[in-house]
């Protein structure tokens, strides 16, 4: 058995499908289901024995106590978070509450758990972290790509209450002895991602002739990561990560933001033209661009090469037309995300289940 928090997110939900795909070990699901957590994202679980979904927070320490105690899990997979830099912009405080307060109480939870296993339950058990590469900052055209040893320089709020979790992460492994791994990856895209992100909110404004936003000059640099490689990256280090270690996840693919939005485009005259047989780059506008925003971010992912065996299995042109392919496929699923529908459809759906 193993506790997923946030596993009703983007990246949270294609690792509880593709767990429950490749293995048979049971899944606890614990998410709170804020905009971006999803029910429908994990519909074709539904009744599946081997997953059992909890609403509520990670901060909520009698309710994550009571799971663990209840369930036994032999690893924690940490994905909840507040994780949009625009949002923590206009609301930081949501992202202290979640992404510093909630992991230090879901840390407080583990921690106080797993002391009370056996000698060979505390061997064996895991508490993974999963974060992001901008709590290493931003970096220069010629710099060389964030490694595990940059020192950690964050620029936005989001990336500050990351950069924080880690830090508590790390310490929780050395002052307690906790069993830790923490992985950093670059930017993911992939099916279910919430349309506000830069993909989806390209292919969603594309197909309804909305504009297409593009921050300052859109040449902010990148590194993509299709979402499926990361989670065979974290059950990778899940696996055989050495304790207390982070490993930088990346999918080798640096592209400035003005060339994903090209690319897409031109997959999207390809696999669904325009009526009018016009080019949807078109439809492509500039905007002021955010405060603070980071120039460049690169990933450095050979220790996990070196010490893991993991490299990427898509390369960016095959993950990105299965990931239009996908949107173009799932018209429903869109439209309820952008309608609040999914919402009513969890309601309807799920509303007998018990919270525990």
């Amino acid at each position: 058995m193993i506790l997923v928090t946030g596993g009703a997110g983007f990246i949270g939900a294609n690792f509880v499908l593709d767990w429950l795909a490749q293995s048979d070990e049971p899944v606890v699901n614990l998410d709170k289901l804020t905009y971006a957590g999803n029910r429908e994202n994990l519909a074709s679980l539904h009744g599946d024995a081997r997953h059992h979904f909890v609403h509520g927070d990670i901060g909520d320490s009698a309710l994550v106590v009571q799971l663990l105690r209840q369930h036994q899990p032999r690893a924690v997979i940490n994905f909840a978070a507040e994780s949009h830099v625009d949002r923590s912009i206009h609301g930081p405080e949501d992202f202290i509450q979640t992404n510093v307060v909630g992991t230090l109480r879901l840390l407080e939870s583990v921690r106080g758990y797993w002391g009370g296993l056996d000698a060979e339950q505390k061997a064996g058990f895991r508490f993974l972290h999963v974060s992001t590469d901008e709590v290493y900052g931003s970096l220069s055209p010629t710099d060389p790509a964030f490694t595990e040893d940059n020192p950690f320089e964050p620029n936005s709020p989001y990336s500050a209450s990351k950069a924080a979790s880690d830090h508590l992460v790390r310490a929780w492994h050395h002052t307690y002895g906790l069993p830790v791994l923490t992985t950093n990856c670059s930017n993911n895209y992939g099916p279910y991602h919430f349309p506000e992100k830069l993909i989806p909110l390209m292919i969603v404004n594309a197909l309804a002739g909305k504009a297409l936003p593009i921050y300052g000059d859109g040449q902010q640099v990148r590194d993509w990561l299709y979402v499926k490689d990361h989670c065979s990256a974290i059950r990778r280090v899940l696996e055989g990560g050495r304790v207390g270690e982070t490993y930088n996840v990346g999918g080798w693919n640096e592209k400035p933001n003005l060339e994903i939005v090209h690319t897409v485009c031109a997959l999207l005259d390809e696999l669904c033209p325009r009526s009018d047989g016009k080019p949807y780059r078109e439809q492509i506008t500039y905007v002021k661009d955010r405060p603070g925003h980071d120039r460049r971010y690169a990933i450095d992912a050979r220790k996990l090469e070196r010490e893991l065996g993991w490299r990427p299995a898509e390369t960016f042109e095959s993950g990105i037309r299965k990931t239009v392919q996908w949107y173009l496929s799932h018209e429903d699923w869109v439209s309820h995300v952008q309608s609040g529908a999914y919402r009513d459809w969890v309601q309807k759906q799920y509303a007998s289940e018990s919270a525990a």
